[in-house]
């Protein structure tokens, strides 16, 4: 880009949702919202003492609380929208201290209608008999199933104002060490000084000497926060084995795979077949090794390196027309949506500082618009992550037409739209790749899933590993250096090379520091599996499935996993769906190794 080029397009708009902090709709929405929680609160102490027109009271609860649960989440995502790309802002970590306050008020009344509502034994029947409450019927029976976790209306309270100066503080603390941190770089004779998400993007690199330069960057940066990262992770960890304790888990897993509307033995059945596909996933290190010139497995430094001759670099306006092109060959809704996000701002493009890394798609409910943030650098791997983000922000569009209250759903769910449509771009490309390309876009693709299986069991154990420590006392940052490089080793085996690992991933992968969604590792291989059997029968049944699509993730919102599912045709109880996936992957790699050889 030329210095002079206007910057706007590649910068998301959030004036949809508000122009400012400063602006009179921003200030009159949260006095709305603080007046809609008191007059809930109000409601609830004169309405809930008794079961006199019961069907009436709990309709009435239902419409305040879409109202004001969509008023806390417009205002809310605005303000973590803001921070994500401008992390010390100071101005905007206020507001959001204040509306995590204001929002923690919202438990009081939430717990008093869920002990109330569960306390009416309520049947069939009783639902049916009201439109209000047929449409919520998921919603209010898995608050039935739930309510045996809950405390007391003071305790829950109590527990939901500590966290605003506990897990939440932490979480901040830790986000604002990573967005901020400077790496020194120091290539060619030359010391420079980068964000963190511009160095963790180097390891994409095709040049060797960038990507061993800037893998040693990362260590000695994040080595400068890891001890202050581990009294992050120790505090917020602490907090949720507390708090599953308090509410009568056996385990934080316990409590996450119930909330995920999954059972138990889905996810043992998923984990088993992942553990087992370890050793196929290790001979594709193991040649990827061989033909970057190494003898004793990867380095870390080299675990994304592009293999082969391809060049293939993207300008944003490439991308942008590679991915509509793509999404519609699918449907020309599924186009038109992609079209929508980059006509109308909805993407923030580059690295900056002060921006965190990776890359989010946040579904803006209120207004039925999405905003991305991605740290583009012009890679088929960011062409890709965009389509990923995409496809989250497709699945949030399919809710559209819910309530505020049936538009949640759950973790392992999240990411089966969005590898849906990375795998929609990348098999495009194959069709019409060279010979050198279709290695390199294969080899990108069983480096993703092993990312999403092998990294995933890794982060995986990792997490159970630190829980079931951590209630014995603090873990000091080396302790948690030891252990990250323990499972490493017992996923990775020899297709790493064990002198050149990455004992910091703990610092630098932010799902580990959000107490409210713990183990978000295993919804990614969920919705990678999940994907490649949708994609299955896309392939099988053609543009005929493309409505079939669209009903499976707009029933996401009020729907156990299980029923999703079987929407498709997929019985997740059955180990062989996970193996069938496996076996998918299995076979790109035997063709990776025959096409290399």
């Amino acid at each position: 880009m030329k210095g002079g080029e206007n910057m706007d397009k590649y910068t998301w708009s959030l004036d949809e949702l508000y122009t400012s902090f400063d602006s009179e709709k921003f200030k009159n929405d949260v006095e709305d919202l603080k007046n809609g929680i008191k007059n809930i609160n109000k409601w609830c102490k004169e309405n809930l003492a008794d079961n006199t027109n019961a069907l009436e009271k709990a309709e009435s609860y239902i419409n305040m609380q879409n109202l004001i649960g969509s008023l806390a989440s417009s205002l809310s995502e605005y303000t973590q929208l803001f921070m994500s790309v401008d992390a010390e802002n100071e101005q905007a970590a206020k507001v959001m201290d204040s509306l995590e306050n204001i929002i923690s008020d919202m438990t009081s009344y939430e717990t008093a209608f869920e002990k109330w509502f569960a306390a009416l034994n309520i049947d069939d029947k009783f639902i049916n008999s009201s439109p209000v409450l047929k449409e919520h019927e998921f919603l209010l029976k898995e608050m039935l199933k739930n309510s045996r976790h809950l405390l007391s209306q003071k305790e829950e309270e109590l527990l939901s104002k500590m966290k605003n100066t506990g897990s939440l503080a932490w979480e901040k603390l830790q986000e604002l060490l990573t967005s901020t941190l400077n790496c020194h770089l120091y290539l060619d004779e030359e010391l420079t000084d980068h964000p963190l998400p511009e160095i963790r993007n180097m390891a994409y690199s095709p040049d060797p000497s960038i990507r061993k330069a800037a893998y040693k960057c990362e260590i000695e940066a994040l080595e400068s926060i890891a001890p202050s990262s581990a009294a992050c992770l120790n505090s917020i960890k602490g907090e949720v084995i507390t708090e599953c304790k308090m509410r009568g888990y056996s385990s934080p897993l316990e409590m996450t795979v119930e909330q995920s509307r999954l059972e138990m033995p889905v996810l043992e059945a998923m984990i088993k077949a992942m553990k087992e596909s370890l050793p196929k996933f290790r001979e594709y290190f193991r040649k990827k090794a061989e033909l970057l010139g190494h003898k004793n497995g990867l380095p870390f430094y080299d675990l994304f390196a592009p293999v082969g001759k391809s060049t293939m670099l993207f300008t944003y306006e490439e991308a942008q027309e590679f991915i509509i092109k793509n999404f519609s060959s699918f449907s020309e809704d599924l186009g038109n949506f992609a079209k929508k996000a980059f006509d109308n701002r909805w993407i923030d493009v580059f690295p900056k500082n002060g921006k965190r890394g990776g890359a989010f798609c946040s579904n803006l409910h209120s207004i039925g618009e999405s905003r991305i943030l991605t740290n583009f650098t012009g890679s088929f791997n960011d062409v890709i992550t965009i389509a990923h983000e995409l496809g989250h922000g497709y699945h949030g569009e399919q809710l559209n037409s819910q309530s505020f209250l049936n538009s949640d759903y759950p973790m392992p769910i999240a990411e089966t739209a969005s590898t849906f449509c990375e795998t929609l771009v990348k098999n495009a490309a194959l069709k019409t790749a060279s010979k050198d390309d279709a290695l390199m876009i294969l080899e990108s693709d069983i480096s993703d899933n092993a990312q999403v299986i092998v990294d995933i069991l890794c982060r995986f154990l990792f997490e159970d590993a630190v829980f079931e420590s951590r209630k014995e006392g603090t873990l000091s940052y080396k302790e948690l250096a030891s252990l990250m490089l323990k499972c490493q080793k017992d996923t990775y085996g020899d297709g790493l090379d064990e002198n050149i690992m990455h004992k910091y991933m703990w610092v630098c992968k932010p799902h580990y520091y959000d107490a409210q969604y713990n183990y978000y590792n295993f919804p990614y291989a969920f919705g990678l599996l999940f994907a490649k059997g949708l994609y299955s029968l896309y392939e099988e049944k053609g543009p005929d499935f493309t409505d079939e699509y669209k009903k499976i993730f707009a029933a996401t919102g009020d729907n156990s996993l299980k029923d999703v599912a079987l929407m498709a045709g997929i019985d997740i109880t059955d180990s062989a769906f996970w193996k069938k996936g496996l076996d998918i992957i299995s076979k790109d790699i035997d063709k990776f190794i025959e096409t290399a050889e």
